[in-house]
């Protein structure tokens, strides 16, 4: 059986708060000399991009705010070009982009509880 919505957004939401542990106490500078860090955040965006790829266009509508197509984007970027991706871009996205992605997610998942 394939993932349900739900399955997708708790993967989303898993890999979100991954990340959010691994960066708790964490600076750009550190995040910028700590490739392994850097590398475990990026694996945690492809698990949540490629989940958020696989939601359906109904859901994504819901959500306007978040810039799905980028999201793809940054994903074969992640998967194909790996040695072309920036760590201010990865920081970046985990500051301001994450929080609203976060955001819908929750939103989604408490509306899928009642």
């Amino acid at each position: 059986m394939p993932p349900s919505v739900e399955d997708r957004l708790l993967d989303i939401k898993d890999a979100i708060m991954e990340i959010a542990d691994i960066l708790k106490d964490v600076d750009f500078d550190q995040f910028k000399s700590q490739r392994r860090t850097r590398h475990l955040v990026e694996r945690y965006l492809e698990i949540a991009c490629e989940a958020a790829l696989r939601l359906p266009d109904h859901v994504k509508e819901q959500a306007s705010e978040i810039d799905w197509r980028k999201m793809t984007d940054f994903a074969n970027l992640l998967r194909h070009a790996y040695h072309a991706t920036k760590v201010d871009s990865v920081w970046d996205i985990v500051q301001n982009h994450l929080p609203p992605l976060k955001s819908f997610v929750e939103r989604r998942l408490a509306a899928s509880d009642s």
